[in-house]
């Protein structure tokens, strides 16, 4: 064993206890145990992607990391409680998108098994109908299904399924890397990322079923098997509603005729997961939730917050009304300006191109998760691109938000955030202009 492979296996060990300490014994308002942990995973993680360290024992030290919050409950964000609440309804035969929590433990709503007085203390936003979409509603319902009675029992559950899907992911990424002639260790720059091992599998974020069906989507595509690829789209847009930007872009590389039959298997998944809890009052509940999130929700936002601040010294009052919608209209603008390119001839040059439709999203959202971050380190590790690694280091920064109660946002540590990654992208976009330009130079 080498000098270089022993420091490596140091820092696994290192990391390892980082993160049990991270599962167990760091709640979210602990802001300076969490930034220190957090700061000694991520320069592990960096000086691991930086060595010759083995890409199979960094992938099964990567599953390991995640099987040791097996039996943590999520630290970091409470709204696994909104996950087994959903589950238990659907569990006792009720549609989750027709009943408000604050009406369900009201002395006139039915009395649910598992729907109790201490759960709905614990939910966030009782006051808002469900927006997880079915294939997220099916992953409560399973928790629940198999354990009833114990809250921990379906955390457990839950935790298991992301794993599983997380172990696909990290499978697909490696096959997509070898299709597009990408080194395989860029597999590890996902695999042993601390944001997403402590937000997905952690934290138990659904995103983990998005990101595995899309990018199984993706590799499907790269055999030009079209329904398979439409088919888990649709899944993944079930999983949540963000694939849904990327159908410009999947429309420009595929043709027309190409993509009304891709398009054709995302509807059939999509009818065939909604179908059983549809009603005209579900899309009603859904929709008014979705309004209210963009135009009601803020958080660890980048050019909104540039905006509210313009509206606030304009007309006296918070304008996200009106930015909401108005940001929404851009990110659409954009992507569909970006489909417009002459060519997306490749899957690597569309996950490309659906990154960088994904970054227009998450700098103009008012509302941005730490979270929301693991689909975008996802598709980079599919390119030469790394701000998104740096933006998931600095995302954890958020966390100080909860440092007081009630939550108060450090705004000097998001605009740090959010200028460190813009330079960032801006030095790297230079960089890439500079390579293609000079590869393009005759000779």
């Amino acid at each position: 064993m080498t000098k270089r492979n022993t420091l490596g296996y140091a820092a696994l060990a290192v990391s390892a206890l980082a993160y049990l300490a991270l599962g167990y014994a760091t709640p979210r308002t602990a802001f300076p145990q969490l930034l220190l942990l957090y700061s000694l995973v991520f320069a592990a993680y960096v000086y691991l992607l930086n060595r010759r360290f083995p890409l199979w024992h960094g992938i099964g030290a990567a599953m390991l990391f995640r099987l040791l919050f097996l039996f943590a409950v999520p630290a970091l964000s409470d709204d696994f409680y909104r996950f087994v609440w959903d589950g238990r309804l659907l569990a006792a035969g009720l549609n989750p998108y027709l009943y408000l929590p604050s009406f369900l433990a009201g002395a006139d709503g039915p009395q649910v098994p598992g729907i109790t007085a201490a759960l709905y203390q614990q939910l966030n936003s009782p006051g808002y109908y469900s927006v997880y979409p079915p294939v997220t509603q099916a992953f409560f319902w399973l928790s629940v299904q198999l354990s009833p009675d114990s809250l921990l029992g379906s955390i457990v559950v839950m935790r298991l399924v992301v794993i599983a899907a997380e172990a696909g992911t990290i499978l697909l990424l490696l096959r997509l890397l070898r299709k597009m002639a990408l080194p395989e260790r860029h597999v590890l720059l996902y695999a042993l990322n601390p944001l997403v091992i402590l937000e997905l599998t952690g934290n138990l974020h659904p995103e983990a079923l998005l990101i595995f069906f899309l990018l199984l989507s993706l590799y499907q595509l790269i055999y030009q098997r079209l329904l398979p690829a439409g088919a888990a789209f649709g899944l993944a847009v079930s999983a949540k509603l963000l694939p849904l930007m990327f159908l410009p872009l999947l429309l420009r590389k595929l043709s027309l005729k190409r993509f009304l039959l891709f398009g054709g298997a995302v509807l059939a998944a999509i009818v065939a997961t909604f179908l059983p809890l549809f009603s005209v009052e579900v899309v009603q509940h859904i929709f008014r939730s979705l309004n209210l999130y963009f135009q009601k929700f803020e958080f660890n936002a980048g050019m909104y917050y540039l905006l509210r601040w313009l509206g606030f010294r304009l007309t006296g009052y918070n304008q996200i009304t009106l930015l909401g919608p108005l940001l929404s209209l851009t990110t659409f603008i954009v992507i569909v300006a970006l489909s417009t390119v002459k060519k997306l001839g490749s899957i690597r040059r569309l996950s490309g191109y659906m990154a960088a439709a994904l970054t227009v999203y998450l700098f103009l959202a008012t509302t941005v998760h730490p979270w929301y971050l693991a689909t975008l380190v996802a598709l980079t590790a599919l390119s030469h691109f790394r701000y998104a690694v740096v933006w998931s280091g600095l995302a954890m920064l958020t966390y100080a938000t909860y440092r007081t109660t009630p939550y108060h946002e450090d705004l000097g540590l998001v605009a740090l955030e959010y200028s460190i990654v813009f330079l960032w992208l801006l030095v790297e976009l230079y960089f890439y202009r500079r390579r293609r330009r000079n590869a393009n130079l005759p000779g």
